[in-house]
């Protein structure tokens, strides 16, 4: 595994899993829970140790239980997960505190890796007091850092106005089809870690030049759009409930993509 520096030191893994669809009947977002999380204990044995939740999943009691029976000491996993902005998380500080430690319990921790709030909040106050509790809890080292997810330029620069701790991430939309260049060049001039999700989606006739790229590097398209990624420095977060897949995913540490392939994927 290779890893990343955030701007308050805290090292993060390169490729991580989502969850949102982990624990669910026939893997789909809105479904009902399973009592089982097969494909994050199968990401677990192949090595994954950053792990992407959200309360909004609906599933962090499950992740959490799994996590905290599996084998892996604590301190070698990244537990990310997300406070979303309805009311009944950000109307109040005491709102947002009761969130985080929700998500405390939850996960059977006692500090989480890295918290973000899942979406952009419109009104400024509440935007504010979030954060404020935010910078509370990573104060206190129950956040080993902090962050948000899906903020534009201008929701950042609303951040920034009244922050003391900057952001460490920003997770965004990052793919051939949605590559969010100028939110990436914001990013890397304020320091701030970008985390893609969805990370695999490209047209068919992107993926095509992907496969030809790959082949000189005996590795599938997927994992050279994967390494592309990592390789300028964006972290990926895929997520499969298919074992090899998983495997795949987290097999891109032994090449390297050369300068022209790197600009061939980018000008895709």
């Amino acid at each position: 595994m290779e890893y990343i520096t955030l701007n308050n030191g805290l090292e993060m893994p390169m490729v991580g899993t989502g969850t949102n669809t982990y624990g669910k009947e026939n893997h789909e977002y809105n479904a009902a829970l399973t009592n089982e999380i097969p494909e994050l204990l199968s990401a677990l044995e192949l090595g994954y140790r950053s792990i992407d939740a959200a309360i909004i999943y609906r599933n962090e009691e499950l992740v959490g239980r799994v996590l905290a029976e599996s084998t892996v000491p604590r301190e070698e996993l990244f537990i990310t997960t997300k406070v979303p902005g309805d009311e009944e998380y950000i109307s109040s500080k005491e709102a947002t505190r009761a969130a985080i430690d929700n998500s405390l319990k939850n996960f059977q921790t006692d500090y989480l890796d890295l918290l973000l709030i899942h979406f952009p909040i419109d009104d400024k106050g509440q935007l504010q007091n979030t954060w404020e509790v935010f910078e509370e809890y990573y104060e206190a080292g129950k956040l080993k850092a902090i962050g948000v997810s899906n903020f534009g330029k201008h929701h950042l620069e609303e951040l920034n106005a009244f922050a003391k701790v900057k952001p460490a991430v920003n997770q965004i939309q990052i793919n051939l089809t949605e590559p969010n260049k100028d939110l990436l060049a914001v990013l890397k001039e304020e320091g701030i870690a970008p985390v893609a999700w969805g990370p695999m989606k490209a047209e068919a006739h992107q993926k095509e030049v992907l496969d030809e790229i790959g082949e000189s590097y005996k590795k599938s398209g997927a994992q050279v759009l994967l390494k592309y990624q990592i390789q300028r420095g964006v972290i990926v977060i895929p997520k499969s409930h298919n074992r090899e897949n998983q495997a795949s995913n987290l097999d891109l540490f032994d090449f390297v993509l050369s300068a022209e392939d790197m600009k061939k994927i980018e000008n895709l």
